[in-house]
């Protein structure tokens, strides 16, 4: 299905089931709204499953991959042979993503949507989904084809709806994929026409001088391009990533089947806002999991109108922070149906 028929099957979130859910959550044996964000998240999950009492059971986590040819800028402090790396180490369990994952009783989905180096693994579990072998430099020009971002964010639709059809009832977004915290300031700049210098971070660790350049690098890439802030799959092809377009599509795919996702970290989120540019009303479809620790992404939460749910100064990516916040809406869901009532415990409400 093309990505305009999809996003046509995006509808606002069901308003009776909201209501419903937060008529019960007052009728709780807590004080009203005592819970707070968990009694709020209950509700829009109602309000995206559609039905009062939302639950979640199958979990994934979809970890996409893609290098960039702006490493070549020395934006990074790590090479890129370390993406493939650790496509290997999420294949064989070893990442923090993969331990968190469990600890949720989610599944690791890893896709490779465009690793430069090969990756020596037959590995039944990766999905290759590759555009191309990484990137090119976005200092220097259009970072990809347009062609290329529309197969970026179609491939990542097609990837959640195989894991909604495997029985999915929540998604959460992961990345990797060394250099990628440049383009994703890059969107984030782009779309908010705010300075570099108020997005970009220090991402896997560059020092002092390692930021400047990545600010320069950045304010070289928006002059080169002049990316279109009302043009969501012109900002992606000209300053961002394989991977960041397929997670983008992971969220219009889910929301166009009612299921949330939880959006990890700085990459996922400069994703959700390449997906919200392209379709609105997918953004009551996210839930941001955490506010990271790199420098930009509270501005750019605030530019989606989404809060998120931890701060724990987390800055890892992979889906992490998307992990913990998928047990928090397990949660939230737990509390609404398994807590009794006033009337069911013999509770005496408060005194009006």
């Amino acid at each position: 299905m093309k990505l305009d028929e999809v996003i046509k099957q995006i509808k606002p979130l069901d308003k009776e089931a909201m209501q419903a859910a937060k008529e019960r959550q007052d009728m709780l044996t807590k004080p009203a709204g005592s819970l707070g964000r968990l009694e709020e998240l209950s509700v829009q999950l109602a309000g995206i499953q559609r039905r009062a009492m939302p639950g979640i059971k199958d979990k994934a986590v979809i970890v996409m991959a893609g290098d960039h040819g702006v490493t070549a800028e020395g934006v990074s402090a790590y090479p890129q042979e370390v993406t493939p790396q650790m496509v290997l180490n999420f294949l064989g369990g070893g990442a923090a993503i993969n331990v968190l994952a469990r600890h949720a009783g989610a599944r690791v989905v890893v896709v490779d949507m465009g690793v430069a180096n090969d990756i020596p693994s037959a590995d039944a579990n990766l999905i290759r989904r590759r555009v191309g072998p990484g990137t090119m430099n976005l200092a220097q020009g259009p970072a990809m084809k347009r062609e290329q971002a529309e197969e970026s964010i179609q491939s990542g639709i097609e990837v959640a709806l195989a894991e909604i059809s495997k029985g999915a009832d929540i998604l959460g977004t992961g990345d990797m994929g060394i250099g990628n915290t440049t383009p994703s300031a890059a969107i984030a700049c782009a779309l908010m026409n705010v300075a570099a210098e108020k997005i970009a971070g220090r991402g896997t660790g560059v020092d002092d001088d390692g930021l400047k350049r990545k600010i320069s690098v950045i304010e070289k890439a928006l002059a080169v391009n002049k990316p279109n802030p009302k043009d969501g799959l012109d900002v992606l092809s000209k300053v961002g990533g394989f991977e960041i377009g397929g997670l983008a599509g992971v969220m219009i795919g889910a929301a166009s089947k009612h299921v949330p996702v939880m959006v990890d970290g700085f990459i996922s989120t400069a994703a959700a806002m390449i997906a919200v540019t392209l379709a609105p009303e997918c953004r009551q479809y996210l839930i941001s999991a955490h506010r990271s620790k790199e420098n930009g992404h509270a501005l750019m939460l605030e530019w989606l109108g989404i809060k998120p749910l931890l701060d724990f100064d987390l800055r890892l990516g992979e889906g992490t922070g998307a992990a913990l916040g998928i047990s928090m809406a397990e949660a939230a869901c737990k509390v609404l149906s398994e807590m009794a009532t006033f009337g069911e415990a013999g509770v005496s409400q408060v005194v009006e």
